[in-house]
């Protein structure tokens, strides 16, 4: 529901079709009136009856200033819209075989994007034969969260997928807004980490998947 059209999803007054309505609101004695009764109590009070749920039986109107109920509506979608975040995923790739040096550069990434916010799925890929090193990239993985254990923690340990074996991290702290929008769709972004300043580049990670 946008905010530009919120004034007309509402019936208030003359416009309510319904005979009989269940009052609500401060000042009135709750229960159920015909409607002309009840726009007169509502015009007793110089307020307004505004029909808030249409479907039930009989509709239930409060017993409002319009304008001061549509403020406290459009208050509360702005509420519930900074309460719904994206959940962003950032990918660090490894090789099977992935060294020290790349290993620890990657890491630092990593610690960059919990920090922040993002969540990290981390994967080692494996190209053709390398498939054989599968019980070291989950070793690879498992000390990588290990190392992280201060930044995040493990949402989904090592699993294979095809060619490659992921492992999830979720933030602990920090733009933590994160884990409790849980419900919103991931908005996956895929990291292209700069090269190395000193060694010899990965391998695996110079190739491309295929």
């Amino acid at each position: 529901m946008k905010n530009d059209n919120l004034k007309d999803q509402y019936r208030i007054n003359e416009r309510i079709r319904a005979r009989e309505v269940r009052l609500v609101g401060e000042n009135v004695e709750q229960g159920v009136y015909p409607i002309s009764e009840a726009l007169k109590i509502a015009e007793g009070q110089e307020l307004d009856l505004v029909e808030i749920s249409p479907n039930a039986e009989p509709p239930v109107c409060r017993v409002s200033d319009f304008q001061k109920f549509l403020y406290q509506q459009k208050k509360r979608q702005k509420e519930q819209k900074a309460k719904s975040v994206k959940v962003v995923v950032k990918e660090i790739r490894f090789g099977p075989q992935t060294d020290d040096h790349d290993y620890n550069f990657k890491l630092k990434h990593a610690k960059g994007f919990l920090e922040e916010g993002s969540k990290v799925k981390a994967y080692v890929f494996f190209r053709g034969r390398s498939i054989l090193f599968k019980e070291q990239g989950e070793v690879l993985l498992l000390r990588f969260a290990n190392d992280l254990e201060d930044y995040g923690r493990v949402e989904q340990m090592p699993l294979l997928e095809g060619k490659r074996m992921i492992i999830m991290l979720t933030p602990k702290k920090g733009g933590g807004s994160t884990v409790q929008a849980a419900t919103s769709r991931p908005q996956v972004k895929k990291v292209i980490i700069p090269p190395k300043p000193q060694g010899k580049p990965d391998e695996n990670d110079a190739n491309s998947e295929k």
